[in-house]
């Protein structure tokens, strides 16, 4: 049996395929079926403030007969992308709700592999960077896109450095009053000697850069002094009180991250007003086997909101 389009998805769809077809340079550039069989699915590019493409995923409603104006955008971690299991599996479970959602790839992330030829190819344009306000940048562009079609983003969702992406966001636009931060980090000065090395500081001022490299060897991406320094001034803190009243967080965490400590999500629930905390007993950084149950806690928490 066909499924009905959620009238606010398929005006989406409708104003997508228009302006593809008259390639209005400053809007999306192509929107394509990702599978033949899979018509709730929809790729769609934007342009960043940069002119750069951002390659993203629409999933559409699946709901028959129920209209649910609920529009989710997700925003992947560093080193991930929308294809990432958590990105995937949440937009899957929203879409079962009868929530529209759209996963997309920041600026310098997102891979496509080439069997081929064995290589990778990173699908979203630009250069791979740990600057956060520059992904607030990008995720302010995929909202303006949609928002120009009278379709305003609802709620944004964030998974380890998207989670402090959407909360840097709603401190400074306050136009989404729905926000969701799994396994964001609270303080950015913790977590780069595990990544860069003890000497990181003593390296990036001889060198001004310093190459991180994965278990093969091969050089991943490149953290410049001006990166750097851009974690290390940006003030997740004083960012969350500037977040109004009126905005409903959910925190997420599992008890058994080791990459950023469970504290971290406590100490968001003493400064953000709104504010409701969810462990998720047992789970790790990336919810490896509590994606079922990851993908629950945030789906309720959207749903229930709309019903509001």
């Amino acid at each position: 049996m066909a499924t009905e389009q959620n009238p606010n998805t398929a005006a989406i769809l409708k104003k997508e395929e228009k302006m593809a077809t008259e390639q209005n340079p400053n809007t999306a550039v192509t929107v394509v079926a990702v599978n033949q069989q899979n018509e709730q699915q929809k790729k769609i590019v934007i342009l960043n403030k940069h002119g750069e493409k951002l390659v993203g995923i629409l999933h559409q409603n699946q709901t028959q007969g129920e209209e649910n104006n609920e529009f989710v955008i997700l925003c992947h971690g560093f080193l991930s992308n929308k294809e990432s299991n958590v990105m995937v599996n949440i937009a899957v479970a929203l879409q079962k709700k009868g929530i529209t959602s759209f996963r997309f790839d920041f600026a310098g992330n997102g891979y496509i592999n080439n069997m081929v030829y064995r290589l990778s190819f990173r699908e979203s344009e630009g250069t791979l960077q740990d600057i956060y306000w520059r992904e607030v940048d990008d995720l302010h562009s995929v909202i303006q896109h949609f928002s120009t079609q009278n379709c305003l983003p609802t709620a944004i969702i964030g998974h380890s450095k998207g989670g402090d992406v959407v909360l840097l966001y709603a401190s400074k636009y306050h136009d989404i009053r729905t926000i969701v931060n799994i396994s964001g980090r609270y303080d950015l000065k913790k977590g780069i000697e595990e990544r860069l090395g003890k000497d990181f500081m003593e390296k990036i001022k001889e060198e001004g850069f310093i190459d991180v490299k994965n278990k093969q060897g091969i050089v991943t991406y490149r953290v410049t002094k001006e990166n750097l320094e851009e974690r290390l001034t940006t003030d997740i803190h004083g960012s969350c009180l500037q977040i109004e009243k009126e905005c409903r967080v959910l925190i997420v965490h599992g008890s058994a991250d080791t990459i950023v400590p469970i504290q971290d999500a406590h100490d968001f629930t003493k400064i953000i007003p709104n504010c409701k905390l969810e462990i998720i007993k047992k789970a790790n950084h990336g919810y490896t086997s509590h994606q079922a149950k990851l993908a629950s806690v945030v789906v309720d928490f959207i749903h229930r909101h709309s019903l509001h």
